[in-house]
């Protein structure tokens, strides 16, 4: 089996996937440390570069237990958006979709919230897009794009099974 993810057009086997998705579980453990430390506005001090970096504090929809997992965000008209790059697979995004309640950590402060799959909105694209600028470095690295130049419908193939997460305050 192979899935497309990131790049325009390049494929991955499950065991590459598996191992991409193990290397982001160590570094979540590491940039939920730094938070906890509380680091957090340092983490995100160059937003351009470093990208801009929040903590979505969910509950296990098998385990019941407290999970954090940092990912990249943006605040478009004033509302709080990630995206979920390995779709309906990512083990956050499904733990929200059982349970939307939670909490997620910014750098001025933290907040209850409710979680709602917003990736069938006619935004769709644009806010993947601004999700994708907000990540600073990272669209670039992982994902081989430019998220400032690449065009719509490069970007909306490219990303088709990512999953849009808006975040209502509670």
């Amino acid at each position: 089996m192979e899935i497309t993810i990131y790049t325009g057009g390049a494929t991955f086997s499950t065991e590459q996937i598996k191992t991409l998705r193990n290397t982001f579980h160590i570094l979540n453990q590491f940039m939920v440390l730094m938070w906890k430390m509380g680091m957090g506005k340092m983490i995100n001090f160059w937003p351009a570069v470093v990208g801009r970096i929040m903590i979505i504090q969910h509950t296990g929809r098998k385990s019941g237990r407290t999970l954090y997992a940092p990912v990249n965000y943006a605040i478009v008209d004033g509302e709080v958006y990630c995206v979920a790059g390995f779709g309906t697979i990512t083990d956050w995004y499904r733990n929200l979709m059982a349970n939307p309640n939670g909490e997620i950590w910014l750098p001025n402060g933290k907040g209850r919230v409710k979680a709602i799959d917003s990736s069938d909105s006619l935004q769709r694209l644009h806010l993947i897009r601004e999700v994708l600028i907000a990540s600073g470095f990272a669209a670039r690295l992982f994902g081989g794009i430019d998220p400032t130049r690449i065009d719509d419908n490069t970007l909306n193939k490219i990303t088709r099974d990512y999953r849009v997460i808006h975040f209502i305050g509670e």
